[in-house]
């Protein structure tokens, strides 16, 4: 489902605050695959999720989503196969809009629009269904302003939103970070059970280790741009975190340098 073949990105090429974001990665996914990254201070996780994205061209390598290569493809082109929610939950909702207007929105996303009814009945109980999967009972505030949500209703939503015409990929970028634990661990439940039932390929980038060991089949660890540990299936139930450190240190030489992921 996602091929990345040599990637290399290089920022500030030639000048003194040159840095090699990427260095040569490759990363193949399997139809329903759920990936989650971990990795230091600038491994280049976020990075790779740009990457794939179309935020900015990469400088070698190409990619490949479902068999289309899109490396040469802008962003707005390659949304069409993507679902994506970032760190901040106040980025992929419209603050103003009403929960359903946002739905709407998401769901006519790549569509033609015409001069029909906004949302009509039809529409309006299925996200009323969906919204129920969430376990947060905002299918009865249908009508309430996004923009009244708290951070852990937002994301699901947004969660929600990016699921709801299913993406050929998910990227989730760090997506429980900006959340207090008790409403991370509900986002991440939500998280589970929708890629489980749609089926979805996801991405995931966590700073919890914890988490990055407990959700989805696959772990890979990034440094330095490039995958330095890649585990899956019962080899990875099994993990404890001081597994992962020492696998850390076997693999690039040092220690691992991240306070956030290291206090979580």
């Amino acid at each position: 489902m996602l091929e990345l073949k040599g990637i290399r990105k290089t920022f500030n090429a030639g000048t003194v605050n040159e840095k090699t974001a990427l260095d040569g990665l490759n990363l193949k996914l399997k139809e329903g695959d759920f990936v989650t990254v971990i990795g230091g201070n600038g491994a280049g996780k976020s990075t790779m999720l740009n990457a794939v994205a179309g935020v900015f061209p990469v400088d070698e390598g190409t990619i490949t989503i479902d068999g289309i290569d899109v490396t040469r493809l802008p962003e707005y082109k390659r949304a069409k196969y993507l679902g994506r929610v970032f760190q901040d939950p106040m980025t992929g909702t419209a603050a103003n809009m009403q929960i359903e207007e946002n739905l709407a929105l998401a769901s006519r996303r790549g569509s033609r629009r015409g001069l029909g009814p906004g949302i009509t009945h039809k529409e309006r109980q299925m996200y009323q269904e969906k919204l129920k999967i969430l376990g947060l009972g905002l299918e009865f505030r249908m009508t309430s302003k996004v923009g009244l949500l708290s951070g852990g209703q937002r994301q699901a939503l947004t969660l929600l939103m990016a699921t709801l015409k299913k993406p050929r990929l998910l990227l989730l970028d760090e997506h429980t970070a900006a959340l207090d634990p008790k409403t991370a661990a509900k986002v991440l439940e939500v998280t589970q059970r929708i890629v489980d039932e749609e089926h979805l390929t996801t991405l995931m980038i966590t700073h919890n280790m914890k988490d990055a060991i407990a959700h989805g089949n696959r772990l890979i660890m990034m440094h330095e741009g490039r995958i330095i540990y890649d585990v899956e299936g019962e080899e990875k139930k099994k993990l404890q975190v001081s597994d992962l450190l020492q696998k850390f240190e076997q693999a690039s030489g040092g220690e691992f340098a991240n306070d956030r992921m290291m206090l979580t």
